[in-house]
C-alpha cells in the first residue's frame, strides 16, 4: 500500500513539473486550439503564434476574384511534389521546408509591394500561415492566407497546372 501511495505521489509531482516547464517554456505545448475547420485553420495556437486571423480568406470566391485582379501572386507552400502534382495556375513554389534557400531568389524576383496570397493543403495544414508570417517579417505587407488550400481551390473548378 505504501509503494501504491509513493507512486502516486510521485506521478502528481511529475505531472506537475511537466506543467510548469511547459508554461515557463518559449516552445511549449498550447493545452488549447481550435479544432473545427469551420471556424478556420486546425492549429494548436502555439505560444509564438502571433500570426493575425484577419489575414485569412475564408471565402474561395473572395481568393478568386483576387487571383482574377492579377494583382496578388498565388505562393504555394507544400512540397515541391505536391506542386508538380497540380497547383493554382501560375502560382510559384516556395515550400516551407525550403524558406531560407528559396527566399533571396524570391527577394529577388518580387518587390516587397507585391501582393501575395500563401496557401498549401487546406485547413489542416499551417504551412500557408507560417509562409506568410515569413514574408511579413521579410517587409512583404499585402499578404494573405487562403485557408481552404489547393483542395478547395481545385474543388471549385478554379484553375489548375
Amino acid at each position: 500500500m505504501r509503494t501504491l501511495k509513493e507512486s502516486g505521489i510521485l506521478v502528481c509531482v511529475s505531472i506537475a513539473t511537466a506543467f510548469t516547464v511547459n508554461y515557463y517554456s518559449p516552445v511549449g505545448i498550447a493545452l488549447v486550439g481550435q479544432w473545427d475547420t469551420a471556424q478556420g485553420v486546425v492549429t494548436a495556437l502555439a505560444k509564438n503564434n502571433n500570426f493575425s486571423n484577419d489575414l485569412e480568406i475564408g471565402d474561395l470566391s473572395l481568393a478568386k476574384k483576387m487571383y482574377d485582379s492579377g494583382s496578388f501572386l498565388f505562393v504555394d507552400a507544400r512540397s515541391r511534389a505536391d506542386f508538380v502534382a497540380g497547383h493554382v495556375k501560375g502560382a510559384v513554389s516556395l515550400p516551407i521546408g525550403e524558406f531560407d534557400v528559396g527566399i533571396q531568389d524570391f527577394l529577388d524576383r518580387y518587390s516587397p509591394e507585391t501582393g501575395i496570397v500563401t496557401y498549401c493543403s487546406g485547413r489542416n495544414c499551417e504551412d500557408s500561415h507560417q509562409l506568410a508570417q515569413h514574408f511579413l517579417d521579410f517587409g512583404y505587407a499585402r499578404v494573405n492566407v487562403m485557408i481552404d488550400g489547393y483542395p478547395g481551390w481545385k474543388a471549385e473548378g478554379y484553375p489548375v497546372e
